[in-house]
């Protein structure tokens, strides 16, 4: 039988403010997300386990819950035009 891991990662996503509130940083929200997998979750295996949390770290990123937007090279003198591309 084949679980489906994605409403596991969704509901962990939707919990994320109580769950991580505050968090520094991904590394750390990584962490504690697996603690949590672990906690309600002990018959998971690691590899289920990291897709999990992959996924909520997706989610959150996407609603830019970490806060952190790459717009640019952010040390390049104002005025000066962006060429990493």
């Amino acid at each position: 039988m084949i679980l489906d891991l994605r409403p596991l990662a969704q509901d962990l996503a939707q919990r994320a403010g109580d769950l991580l509130h505050p968090v520094p940083n991904r590394n750390e929200a990584r962490r504690l997300l697996l603690e949590e997998i672990e906690l309600e979750y002990p018959a998971l295996g690691a590899a289920q386990r990291a897709q999990v949390v992959d996924w909520t770290l997706a989610w959150l990123e996407a609603d830019d819950f970490f806060g952190v937007e790459y717009v640019g090279n952010a040390f390049a003198a104002s005025g000066e035009a962006d060429d990493t591309d």
